[in-house]
């Protein structure tokens, strides 16, 4: 069986076992909100992310639940100007936004390139944007969009694992050449970019999904990303819930996360972030939770190691994840 038509059955499957969109407006982003984040000045400043209301991904990614608040079709054009001169309109002022499309923001089923020159105006005043792509639409409209801004443009890439055969299984539908490439695309031409890195995707055990994504950050800083950010993985799109019954997966330990936080942040080879979104969720020890969140988001915005979080539930998890 060839990987195209292995694609169109998990894609199949994919679909087959999601629940229901959320209702949304095409003319109203679903969300926004103001985080601080560690800045590659070394301040600790105040980030803009605007979830703007888009079209659908094409991929159908295994692990993915941005579908959720998403379109069947694609949205008017100036729909997306819109919906960011809305959500500014109504947050404060900061230097850095993230314009997140649930998708990729160079597909242009997405983002129409009419949408361009009105999107550039409307965010002059930052010093920084962040978009999001697949590495497959990292390419000259890329650059494009870049001449017309005048703040500075970083993309953010799902490498999600360097674990060949969990990547393909992920039906992400790229390659890590194909990462590769879009970042030295990129690099040349003055571009920085990010990396999205899972902890414990499916089918890893615990301390098989801290050594992948240790490696995949040793990667994605090879070659030539500026920043990492490790994201749990999250169950609720309905296709990890079938994968949870079958044995497939199961939730990430939260002192993973901190294993895998604190080893990038040593690497010293850029930022690296852990995605704090629901950390409790991660969490099966009320007495220490808060404390190692709390530690989480000081090594987020410090870069730098503190001092680790002692409990009993330590030795608990130690023998259970020779298991899991």
């Amino acid at each position: 069986m060839s990987l195209k038509s292995e694609g169109i059955i998990l894609d199949k499957w994919i679909l087959a076992n999601r629940g229901k969109k959320n209702p949304v407006d095409p003319l109203i982003p679903y969300g926004w909100l103001v985080e601080k984040e560690h800045a590659i000045s070394g301040e600790i400043e105040d980030t803009a992310i605007i979830f703007l209301t888009n079209v659908e991904c094409p991929f159908h990614c295994l692990m993915c639940d941005l579908w959720k608040n998403t379109t069947d079709r694609p949205v008017p054009v100036g729909a997306i100007p819109q919906q960011i001169e809305r959500a500014l309109a109504n947050m404060p002022q900061t230097k850095h936004l993230k314009l997140y499309n649930s998708g990729s923001f160079f597909e242009t089923r997405a983002i129409p390139y009419g949408d361009y020159q009105r999107i550039a105006a409307l965010v002059s005043g930052f010093e920084t944007i962040i978009v999001e792509s697949h590495p497959k639409f990292i390419g000259e409209s890329c650059l494009q969009f870049s001449k017309m801004l005048k703040p500075e443009l970083q993309v953010a890439i799902g490498l999600e694992t360097v674990h060949p055969e969990i990547l393909q299984k992920l039906n992400k539908q790229m390659t890590v050449d194909d990462f590769s490439a879009s970042v030295n695309f990129l690099n040349r031409n003055g571009i920085r970019s990010r990396a999205f890195i899972l902890l414990k995707p499916p089918y890893l055990s615990e301390s098989e999904s801290i050594f992948w994504a240790k490696k995949s950050i040793d990667f994605a800083f090879d070659t030539g990303v500026e920043c990492c950010t490790v994201i749990p993985v999250r169950a609720g799109n309905g296709t990890l819930e079938v994968l949870i019954e079958k044995g497939e997966f199961n939730l990430p330990e939260i002192q993973s996360l901190e294993t895998v936080l604190e080893y990038g942040i040593q690497l010293n080879a850029g930022r690296v972030f852990a995605d704090t979104w629901d950390l409790e969720l991660f969490s099966k020890c009320p007495e220490c939770a808060d404390q190692r969140i709390g530690r989480i988001n000081e090594m987020n915005l410090t870069q730098m190691i503190v001092p680790v979080v002692r409990c009993n539930c330590e030795n608990a998890i130690s023998n259970s994840n020779l298991t899991s």
